[in-house]
């Protein structure tokens, strides 16, 4: 069994149902049934096949999520190729490095920006033989370049390459928090492996709708977002942009969704801010809406039904309270799946006293991913769910999670020496994440161990959890704590500037200069007593004793956070190393 054999089954049984959809600039949603993306993948191949591309040669794809990736995924590995996906944010030089190290014999771009990106760094990769664009281009199409239309109609053979499940499908090259990324190569047998774990676990249906926004070339979405829906019937309708994810929600009403747990935190700030800025009748009613959906939501938990009169309020609450953020997923929403970094426990709690579930789930690109995941029929908040079906994991005596099975990676690309640092001789792959198994088999992550803060003193910190919960501050948007071999912790905060300034102003702060602000008596001790509230539960060594307010959230733009969202340590470290040191005088 292959990624391809399965697709191929997935045509023969869904046939005229819708597979994808996408929507043109300025038009609404357009449906592609599953013949048809059969069709389309089939003359991609064949075009390829024209194009000279062999078993094992490297397809790179640079591109946002649209039809033409799914189409050049399967296209691709249906000729034996193999895919080198990239995220669509990244620089020229970086797109050169992975073109270089995978030795990409065709590079597929959507957008004439992608094109120019690969255009500047064109001559520095000696084994790049084509350019596949997406889109139209106006005028005279440069040399090397072919649009992906005129690929479908060169009409070269098909290609007769059936992969073995032990082949490589993919070479996906992570993002890294540190130093240049590694290929992980991903075969047929590994994808299939966990999709067929998940589908066991979640029931995935033709009657299922999925709004893909989260970058296909993460192994989550590709995952989550791009096999499992397929290969079950499901549909799957491609977002405008992370900027309209919103409004696509309300267009598509998707009914299953994959987000990192930005989304989740934004929208729960958004509501928060909402509540805020409403009277003091509709906060209390607000407030009474969510103490009830607590309480029945603390009921399921605990496997129990809600009373009847509980349940009498709850229709109430979901009338007066939550019937328009149910309004503003579509209304169709079974669940969210949260990935990628930690679900602040508090959002899950939120969203579920809502009426709606978010399952988060944990795993690696390595592991292709999925390594745990709660389901409809065994959650727990706080959680990354228990081990999914037909793989091994255990905590290491250091603490490490490590797992072993059909999911872990082939190895890194043209690196044994980095493969063996993390597959041992049993096989266990060594996550690098610290965490614990309760006795119920849920995991929790307690935090990367490269990022485990080692004070003065000696204590270990684990500076995650601490971070999670200062973000539920409503004053606070991110933040990132620090004091390797310090006395004592310190962070750095970037605030919600929207509702700092609103709190200034009510407290008689008045000034439209940010930094002034930021540096106000007033709003500093505001921004402390928020700091000590919201870690009372905390050891004393845990503490964060000094902070810093940025003027600038962390980005990728920046280079301070990877495109899946996580903090880029070293480098916010090193950039803001004076403030680091004003923190820490007696050091100096």
């Amino acid at each position: 069994m292959t990624l391809i054999s399965m697709f191929e089954d997935a045509i023969q049984s869904y046939g005229s149902k819708p597979a994808l959809a996408h929507k043109p600039r300025g038009g609404t949603y357009l449906d592609i049934s599953y013949t048809e993306l059969g069709e389309s993948v089939d003359a991609f191949s064949k075009g390829l096949n024209a194009l000279g591309v062999e078993t094992n040669d490297r397809v790179a794809i640079l591109s946002e999520n649209r039809p033409e990736w799914a189409i050049t995924d399967f296209g691709s590995l249906k000729v034996g190729a193999v895919t080198v996906p990239m995220f669509s944010t990244l620089t020229a030089a970086q797109v050169s490095y992975i073109l270089k190290d995978s030795g990409a014999k065709i590079i597929c771009v959507s957008t004439e920006k992608q094109l120019e990106k690969v255009t500047s760094i064109r001559d520095e990769v000696s084994t790049l033989e084509q350019v596949i664009i997406f889109d139209s281009i106006e005028g005279e199409t440069p040399e090397g370049v072919i649009q992906f239309d005129a690929v479908c109609e060169l009409a070269g053979e098909e290609a007769d390459r059936t992969a073995s499940e032990d082949d490589i499908a993919t070479i996906i090259y992570t993002s890294g928090t540190t130093g240049n990324p590694k290929g992980v190569m991903l075969t047929h047998a590994n994808f299939i492996s966990n999709v067929e774990a998940c589908k066991s676990l979640i029931d995935v249906s033709e009657t299922d709708v999925l709004l893909s926004f989260l970058p296909l070339s993460h192994v989550f979405e590709r995952l989550g977002g791009h096999y499992v829906p397929l290969f079950s019937g499901a549909k799957i309708a491609y977002a405008e942009s992370t900027f309209t994810v919103a409004q696509n929600m309300k267009e598509i009403a998707p009914t299953v969704m994959l987000s990192v747990p930005r989304l989740y935190e934004t929208m729960h700030e958004r509501i928060l801010r909402a509540v805020q800025e409403g009277s003091s009748l509709k906060q209390k009613i607000f407030h009474w809406g969510v103490s009830v959906g607590s309480a029945v939501s603390s009921a399921i938990q605990q496997g129990k039904k809600p009373s009847a009169i509980l349940q009498l309020q709850q229709n109430i609450a979901n009338k007066l309270v939550f019937a328009k953020l149910k309004e503003a997923t579509g209304g169709r929403l079974r669940f969210f799946v949260s990935g990628g970094a930690a679900l602040p426990q508090s959002i899950a709690e939120f969203f579920h006293a809502a009426g709606i579930l978010i399952l988060e789930g944990y795993g690696l690109t390595e592991t292709s991913p999925v390594i745990s995941m709660n389901h409809p029929g065994k959650w727990r908040f706080g959680t990354v769910g228990a081990q999914v079906p037909g793989i091994e994991v255990q905590i290491a005596a250091d603490g490490e999670i490590l797992t072993r099975g059909p999911h872990v990676m082939k190895g890194y690309f043209n690196n044994d020496t980095a493969t063996a640092e993390v597959i041992d001789e049993n096989g266990w792959f060594h996550t690098g994440d610290i965490g614990i198994i309760d006795a119920d088999g849920f995991v929790k992550i307690t935090d990367r161990k490269k990022n485990i803060i080692v004070l003065s003193n000696g204590k270990n910190v684990a500076p995650q959890p601490i971070e999670s919960e200062l973000v539920r501050s409503p004053f606070i948007s991110q933040v990132m704590v620090v004091g390797s071999e310090r006395k004592n912790l310190a962070a750095l905060i970037v605030p919600n500037f929207d509702a700092l300034k609103a709190w200034a102003a009510e407290n008689g702060v008045t000034t439209d200069d940010l930094s002034t602000m930021l540096q106000a008596r007033e709003v500093q001790q505001h921004i402390q007593s928020e700091i000590r509230s919201r870690l009372t539960d905390f050891a004393d060594f845990e503490q964060v004793r000094r902070f810093t307010l940025l003027e600038k959230e962390f980005s990728q733009e920046d280079d301070e956070m990877t495109p899946t969202l996580k903090l880029k340590r070293n480098i916010i470290i090193e950039r803001y190393s004076d403030e680091i040191d004003q923190m820490y005088p007696e050091d100096s």
